[in-house]
Order: C-alpha cells, then structure tokens, then sequence
C-alpha cells in the first residue's frame, strides 16, 4: 500500500511556549495557557487536535451531504477528550499519555429522520481521516536531523 498523497505542515518553537506554523497562507499558533507557562495567544495542542477533529467531520459531513444531495443546512460538533495529565506533566501513572477516551456529540439540521441521521453521521465518522487515525494505529516515524 503506497500513499498517493503527503500533507505536510512546518512549525517551529522559540523560547517561549508558542510554537508557529504557516499552513498555506494561515498563521496558526499553537500556545498554552498562562496557568501553563504560555501566553494564551492560541489554542492548546490538545485543544487544536480535538478542534481538528470536529473540524474533519463536518468537512465530511458537507461534502458527503452534497454527494447525497441532502440539505444540510448545519451540524454542531463538540468534542471532548478526557485524560490524565500526569504522564504529560512527567510524573509516574499506569495511564496512558494521550486521550483515554474521545466523545463526538454531533446535532444535524437537515430534513432526515434520526434514524437516518445517525446512519448519517456514522458514515461520515467513518469517511474521516483524523477518526480513522484516532481508531486505528498508524505508524508513526520519528525523525531528529542534526
């Protein structure tokens, strides 16, 4: 199996907590908050990363309600991760590092029946890269250049 497409995002990290990216014109920033040591100039990576999240799925649920020709006309996602940030912080815990658990709470304004959109909805969770990564190991290389 060969990937036949790469995304790639640069960023970098100076003295502070921020860490920068330019991702196709945008400027993102990466930040914590003061009570962590940050400037509170953005979102957190964890926050980012559960906002990603949302994010992938209603840009399925968009493209996906186009291709069905439903009219969807929104869909509120809330996203909540739940974790023990001891591991993080560097202290010792039989937890692991990352999310334990991660809960998608969508509510879909289109002319659909619950039943269908739930079907909806699994479909487009389904379609969803960042949810496929979340629910399946993917390999992760880790690189240091000198």
């Amino acid at each position: 199996m060969s990937a036949s497409k790469v995304i790639s995002v640069s960023a970098s990290m100076g003295a502070g907590c921020q860490v920068h990216a330019d991702i196709r014109g945008h400027k993102v920033i990466i930040d914590q908050a003061v009570h962590a040591g940050g400037t509170d100039k953005g979102p957190s990576p964890l926050e980012l990363f559960l906002f990603s999240l949302a994010g992938c799925i209603g840009s399925i649920a968009r493209l996906s309600a186009n291709q069905q020709r439903i009219t969807m006309r929104s869909i509120d996602i809330d996203v909540a991760g739940t974790m023990n940030p001891a591991g993080l912080l560097g202290k010792p815990t039989e937890d692991r590092i990352g999310f334990q658990t991660i809960t998608v709470t969508a509510k879909i304004d289109a002319d659909l029946s619950d039943e269908e959109k739930e079907a909806f909805f699994q479909s487009v969770c389904h379609r969803c890269p960042l949810d496929d990564n979340i629910m399946h190991e993917t390999k992760v290389e880790l690189v240091l250049e000198g």
